[in-house]
């Protein structure tokens, strides 16, 4: 049948007009109609399109997971050994709360260092005043006085790095302002939580020797989790951020949870085909465990629109198409622009209007005997 549009379409000169892919367009959308025989007629349920509301629920299988946003790894801030520990696991704790105790030689030698370019610092500082004097009683020169001025302030400098040393090392201003003080070196220093939750690992025993590389403690604020899930890539676009969802979770029967999508990610796992979700649950009882099974439901609103079934549609190359009733027997194949498929149903974006009768069953035997007919 396609070739003897084209054919027509030479024959009364209309080709040379067109270029060859305009030529090839052209023949994929022509409508090309077909005549059911009784025996087939009788096996093709035809109804008009209409409009309806359809809407779509995905169930997603995932699981529970920490909110990283909410989890705190707790090291040293020195090199050192542990003579202390007061958190263990499951322990409550508040942010500031003492964990541990570290021994380190390298934080006596800071202090050390600290309390020398202090000594330093406090006598260029008399030298400068004695220097400005004696310029006022004519007895040095203007460039003495700076070349002394200038050595101050190389002194200064040294006193700021110590203290900014001492401060990465975890002592609090507090802690250098004593030491600054009292001038006693103290090589003990606090390992402290950096966040209010729930120790839910450790790292560290009596006598360790620790680094600041090292993960002493893990802290979670276990109050709100994610539920992390896979989406198959063809329905991601369901998906939105920000939208409402509900969580099954099989270890609690009968709960009814929700929470709020945080994250969809931009990119498609290649070994899964599937785009990675994360929603937010507040969890204020502790009831919902890390790693608990869980399924991630999202509803989407129904919308009315044209809608027609999926297994009317007949796919032909890159196309859809449907076959529209014209009389009793004969039907058009006819081109379609459609949404993808929810539930059976695919949106009509354009093609079609209320009302037409289109094939909704049996449509693959009518295209079967369309090809039979063209071969013929």
């Amino acid at each position: 049948m396609k070739k003897t549009i084209l054919l027509a379409w030479l024959a009364l000169g209309i080709a040379p007009a067109f270029g060859q892919q305009d030529a090839q367009e052209a023949e994929t959308t022509a409508e090309i109609a077909v005549t059911a025989p009784p025996s087939l007629l009788e096996r093709l349920k035809v109804e008009p399109v209409t409009s309806m509301e359809i809407g779509e629920t995905l169930h997603l299988p995932g699981r529970i997971t920490l909110n990283e946003h909410r989890v705190a790894r707790v090291g040293p801030s020195v090199t050192g050994r542990v003579t202390d520990i007061t958190a263990f696991i499951g322990q409550s704790v508040r942010q500031g709360q003492h964990l541990a105790t570290i021994t380190s030689t390298e934080l006596s030698i800071a202090q050390a260092a600290y309390l020398k370019a202090r000594t330093q610092m406090n006598l260029h500082r008399l030298a400068v005043e004695r220097a400005r004097r004696l310029l006022d009683a004519d007895v040095i020169s203007r460039a003495e006085l700076t070349e002394r001025e200038s050595q101050l302030a190389e002194v200064e400098v040294e006193v700021r790095a110590s203290k900014d040393q001492l401060a990465v090392m975890g002592m609090s201003e507090n802690a250098i302002r004593r030491l600054s003080n009292s001038g006693q070196i103290d090589s003990v220093i606090p390992v402290t939580a950096t966040l209010s939750g729930t120790v839910i690992e450790r790292k560290i025993s009596i006598g360790q020797i620790v680094e600041p590389a090292d993960d002493l403690f893990t802290i979670a604020d276990l109050s709100e989790v994610w539920v992390v899930a896979e989406a198959p890539e063809q329905k991601a676009f369901l998906v939105e951020i920000g939208g409402q969802a509900e969580v099954q979770i099989p270890a609690l029967p009968g709960q009814k949870i929700t929470g709020r999508v945080i994250y969809v990610a931009d990119t498609v796992n290649p070994s899964t085909r599937t785009v990675t979700v994360r929603m937010e649950v507040k969890n204020p009882e502790r009831k919902i465990k890390p790693e608990m099974l869980a399924t991630m439901v999202i509803h989407r609103p129904r919308v009315s629109s044209l809608n027609i079934p999926a297994k009317a549609v007949v796919r032909t190359g890159d196309h859809d198409y449907v076959f529209v009733q014209v009389t009793e027997d004969k039907f058009v194949l006819t081109p379609v622009s459609l949404g993808p498929d929810l539930g059976g149903m695919r949106r009509v974006i354009a093609g079609l209007t209320e009302g037409q009768r289109i094939v909704v069953d049996g449509a693959f035997h009518l295209n079967n005997e369309r090809i039979r007919q063209e071969l013929e």
